[in-house]
């Protein structure tokens, strides 16, 4: 279990891509990790910047913090990691779970990506369930929570879990599970297992959307709320019926926005690809033509 140093956290909400990063440290050693940073990135123009990442690094800078991993929970559909950067500017390593080669097998011919290995290394470490790392006096529990993708893991450390993208606040329940990979009744069984744990267990998210009614954002909560009151799997809500729900609701659902580029460029732990013989980078767009004579090009 991981007990032994509870960590101090400060959160960085991206409200362009609604997405949370983490600085999470020990108090005694100074010690710490970065989970989920994002990159900066316009898709309208194709510009990107590193503004939130120097702010998770001029954090550490204040606080006097050695930044030992960089963690993410998932590659990421909603926003382009920003991994590379903070690893040029600390030197920490890159680590996520062992089943991005899973991840990495389903996208490469998507994007037809010969510069994806399909063997995660690209990543500087593949963790698998239940393997710790050590951080100064922290404890970091990696915990196996499939379903949003094949990949998905959270870092239990102390009293804290980051969860990823498995649940998000009660009041707007949990991830989406129709990417390729991901599946329903997979995350029910990632849900059930996180609120498993003791009921003051501290829950981080990766997102939030403000539900309707709420007017601030918000990414922490516990699993005592979480089992009380998820609109999608409170205590009392059987795997059968949250599958049916999740289904139904994924139906309806559109592709996030940055789907395309940030699946192709966080599939290999955030590089980008190599500028071409202009100097500049491109990323791809499949595109599929449907219908009769029309459609098809000359």
């Amino acid at each position: 279990m991981s007990t032994a140093v509870q960590p101090q956290v400060q959160a960085f909400f991206d409200e362009s891509t609604n997405t949370v990063s983490y600085l999470a440290w020990d108090p005694q050693t100074r010690q710490a990790v970065v989970i989920d940073p994002v990159l900066d990135y316009d898709h309208a123009s194709g510009k990107a910047s590193v503004r939130s990442a120097d702010g998770i690094l001029a954090a550490a800078r204040n606080q006097g913090l050695t930044i030992a991993w960089i963690l993410e929970t998932h590659a990421h559909a909603d926003h382009l990691s920003a991994a590379p950067y903070l690893k040029r500017h600390t030197g920490a390593p890159v680590a996520i779970g062992e089943h991005i080669r899973k991840v990495q097998s389903i996208f490469r011919p998507v994007f037809n990506l010969d510069n994806v290995s399909c063997d995660g290394s690209e990543f500087d470490r593949l963790l698998q369930d239940g393997e710790t790392l050590q951080v100064g006096g922290m404890h970091i529990e990696v915990m196996a929570t499939p379903g949003h993708t094949p990949a998905c893991v959270s870092y239990r450390i102390g009293d804290s879990v980051f969860v990823g993208d498995t649940l998000f606040m009660p009041d707007y329940g949990t991830a989406r599970a129709d990417f390729p990979g991901g599946c329903a009744k997979t995350l029910y069984r990632s849900i059930r297992r996180l609120l498993s744990l003791p009921p003051r267990t501290r829950l981080f998210m990766c997102h939030d959307y403000k539900a309707p009614g709420r007017d601030t954002y918000a990414w922490e909560t516990t699993v005592e709320q979480e089992r009380m009151h998820n609109v999608h799997a409170h205590d009392g809500v059987g795997e059968e019926e949250f599958v049916a729900m999740r289904e139904r609701r994924d139906a309806t659902l559109a592709a996030p926005a940055l789907l395309l580029p940030s699946i192709q460029v966080n599939i290999r732990a955030g590089k980008l690809p190599a500028a071409e013989s202009n100097g500049v980078r491109y990323l791809k767009v499949p595109v599929r033509l449907d219908g009769g004579e029309a459609a098809r090009p000359a």
